[in-house]
């Protein structure tokens, strides 16, 4: 999977980096288009990375990306959050 290039700002967790919304909890059971979407509107900062549950990901902390966990079903399962 490719994702965006990483500005981390020498951030490890999701408080450092502080430009604009960093969580959406309302998301859960929205699919994973729809919250793209939102998300993307929410923070303009952030890219949001569709990823099926189970699969795996980059382990670096971004504070422009949001990974967007989805079910079999193309439905966001866990709340997205930046990182």
């Amino acid at each position: 999977m490719v994702y965006p290039p990483c500005d981390e700002r020498g951030c490890t967790t999701v408080e450092c980096c502080l430009r604009g919304k960093q969580q959406w909890p309302e998301l859960i059971g929205q699919s994973g288009d729809n919250a793209k979407a939102a998300i993307e509107k929410d923070n303009p900062y952030v890219t949001a990375v569709l990823i099926p549950m189970g699969q795996g990901r980059e382990g670096n902390f971004c504070c422009n990306r949001v990974f967007v966990w989805t079910n079999e079903y193309g439905l966001v399962s866990m709340v997205p959050e930046v990182g």
